[in-house]
């Protein structure tokens, strides 16, 4: 029987088979993942990998909620240089940030913002979220036709599910229980439909248009791009990109047996990709870096299918 001919030009078959490794580097990790990838300019051309599905977005959330920030400046309802004095003691728990600290500290917006990002600090999310509220980032997502994209509340809300789901105590003891292994935990943190939620479609296209400069201020736009640039964790979608002159400017998620990322990477002289990779492991151990490597290849993989030069100015 002769061979079925593909009539799909070189480029759709060049992004199909990227598919396919990607669902193979997932399969490999033993992780369920999803993906979208595309240019940021006005091409449709992608990499996707149920990307359309709505995922849990954990820290991810923190990029839309960056966004309704500077949308807040940019209406001047909110002056990013006010400073605020914040208490660690009264603060979200986190590893990194102003949970970390062991005094008050005063520090403006925007740098509540910038810890925020750079570093997933929870603390300053929950608060720049009371400063925003959260009907103004709703509005945002509506504006952008963002229809599957959803936030139910910020960290500390999230970890009072997590309390209430796991008939713990503390926060601690929550997340305790989640890494026990010989449990298997049903919990609404790992379930789209009742927390905080998104599809990799979305978050790429989201991404495309704050780097086409269509969400906020060139200013604003300017802060958001420095400061995704600035984020520490190398261990994601930054380990498949380590080469000298390329940016990623990326927010990773975690939470118990979620890993995910969206980034945008920058090749000089080339078209913006954004990318954003989701995954939900078998295992809440807290260190999955076979899970983190496959983040990783899956966004090599797809970003390289989507690479080209700027056209000639």
């Amino acid at each position: 029987m002769a061979a079925r001919s593909d009539h799909r030009d070189p480029a759709q078959r060049v992004r199909a088979a990227a598919a396919q490794r990607i669902r193979a580097v997932f399969a490999d990790a033993g992780c369920t993942g999803w993906l979208h990838a595309r240019r940021c300019d006005g091409s449709d051309t992608e990499v996707t990998v149920r990307g359309t599905e709505r995922v849990v977005t954990a820290s991810v959330y923190k990029l839309p909620l960056v966004l309704a920030f500077c949308r807040a400046v940019d209406e001047g309802r909110l002056d990013p240089a006010e400073r605020l004095t914040v208490d660690p003691a009264e603060c979200t728990t986190g590893p990194t940030g102003l949970a970390a600290l062991h005094d008050p500290v005063t520090l403006s917006r925007r740098d509540l913002a910038t810890s925020m990002m750079t570093v997933s600090d929870n603390a300053a999310a929950d608060v720049l979220l009371g400063e925003v509220g959260v009907g103004a980032l709703h509005d945002l997502l509506d504006e952008l036709g963002l229809t599957a994209t959803r936030i139910v509340g910020g960290t500390a809300d999230l970890h009072r599910a997590l309390v209430r789901d796991t008939d713990t105590h503390s926060t601690a003891e929550a997340f305790a229980a989640l890494a026990d292994l010989d449990e298997a935990w049903s919990v609404s943190a790992y379930d789209p439909a009742f927390t905080s939620a998104t599809t990799p479609e979305e978050t790429t296209r989201l991404l495309r248009a704050v780097w086409s400069g269509a969400v906020l201020s060139p200013g604003q736009t300017g802060f958001v791009q420095r400061i995704m640039r600035k984020q520490v964790w190398p261990h994601r979608i930054a380990a498949a990109f380590p080469h000298r002159g390329v940016a990623v400017a990326g927010k990773t998620g975690t939470i118990g047996t979620i890993r995910n990322e969206a980034a945008v990477v920058e090749f000089p002289g080339e078209h913006p990709v954004a990318v954003a990779v989701f995954t939900r492991a078998a295992r809440a151990e807290p260190v999955l870096p076979v899970v983190d490597a496959a983040i990783a290849e899956a966004a090599r993989i797809a970003v390289t299918a989507l690479r080209g030069p700027l056209p000639e100015p």
